[in-house]
């Protein structure tokens, strides 16, 4: 090839060089920017999370924000847990049972693949009447994170409630006797510590011990079969966080806790960046007889006893939903009370 060929060829590929080294510089320039700056790429998630990006700190209740959910050996092990409060608000005098219980359950996050998540879109599933024949299940199981409640059956309802589960909160006397029947096999299943008796009951599983079963108001499972490295603890200090969120009084002769899926609501508002629930909402409670879950025939009348505050914890998700922390995924009520409305209009 001559000279004056290739000083030619030269010349037509210098637009193209400078065009890459170009292009080059621009997006180690706008990678440099972006990381300085602290902004993160968008993907095709995040759309769900555009303008609902929900912290703690944005709720106004003047608590700090913690990441971590479940209670770990090395909160136990490498140094003093201090704790001011026993159960179910601190573990003060059940270090050397929770030290037991986690020797066994080694594993403490979420799984991988949820952690990573830049948006965490999250449903609690309550276990109301209001979720039957709401044909929500399609739209439940494209949620990442589904949480569930006590021991609320999904086999045979699925249409109704979905059959993805990623957590279960569930105490001993709530603890379903079919676990496997009723979870997939990657589903967290968190016990809730209420007392003392309640961690050691696990550890009575987990070591395959002589099952005491006193000092439970129902007797929990004596048999419980669930993989040990799904079991985690919830550290006591979201149920804590929960009953000041409430403003339950800590003083009351006869004790009044949040239910498990209010602090199901409240665990999930500090986790994930999208909350929505379904099934929550109990009818009134002159109503003795109406049905309160989407299964079983328990009815109202089985509420009058009850450790929970259920008017103060409904007015609380109202205002909530009201605020936008929360959405509340449509309803056989809401459905019902939609069209009584509309033909009050129509007349």
């Amino acid at each position: 090839m001559s000279q004056k060929a290739t000083k030619t060829w030269c010349l037509r590929l210098l637009p193209v060089l400078l065009f890459f080294i170009s292009f080059v510089t621009y997006y180690w320039l706008y990678s440099i920017l972006r990381s300085y700056l602290g902004i993160k790429p968008l993907d095709s998630g995040k759309s769900l999370c555009h303008g609902l990006h929900r912290k703690w700190e944005n709720l106004n209740f003047n608590i700090s924000r913690r990441t971590q959910l479940f209670l770990k050996l090395e909160d136990f092990f490498w140094r003093e847990y201090i704790s001011k409060l026993a159960l179910p608000y601190g573990v003060k005098g059940s270090e050397l049972l929770l030290l037991k219980v986690l020797a066994v359950s080694t594993h403490y996050q979420l799984p991988a693949d949820i952690e990573k998540l830049e948006c965490r879109t999250c449903v609690v599933i309550g276990n109301g009447f209001t979720i039957k024949n709401s044909s929500l299940g399609s739209k439940i199981n494209k949620y990442d994170v589904v949480i569930r409640l006590n021991n609320a059956p999904v086999k045979g309802y699925e249409n109704d409630v979905g059959r993805k589960t990623t957590m279960r909160f569930f105490y001993p006397e709530s603890a379903s006797h079919e676990p496997i029947v009723h979870n997939e096999p990657t589903t967290l299943m968190v016990l809730v510590p209420f007392k003392p008796q309640d961690l050691r009951w696990l550890k009575e599983i987990l070591y395959d011990e002589k099952r005491l079963g006193k000092g439970f108001w129902r007797p929990p499972p004596q048999i419980w079969r669930v993989h040990f490295q799904n079991i985690r603890v919830l550290d006591p200090h979201f149920l804590h966080q929960t009953a000041q969120m409430l403003q339950i009084p800590t003083d009351r002769q006869k004790p009044v806790h949040p239910t498990t899926g209010m602090l199901a609501v409240f665990v999930a508002l500090n986790y994930c960046d999208v909350v929505d629930i379904a099934g929550f909402g109990y009818p009134n409670l002159k109503s003795g007889k109406d049905p309160i879950h989407y299964y079983g025939n328990d009815n109202m009348n089985s509420m009058k006893n009850s450790y929970h505050d259920l008017t103060n914890e409904a007015n609380t998700l109202k205002k909530l939903e009201k605020s936008g922390f929360i959405s509340k995924l449509p309803d056989i009520y809401h459905t019902t009370y939609s069209k009584k409305k509309t033909n009050k209009q129509t007349k």
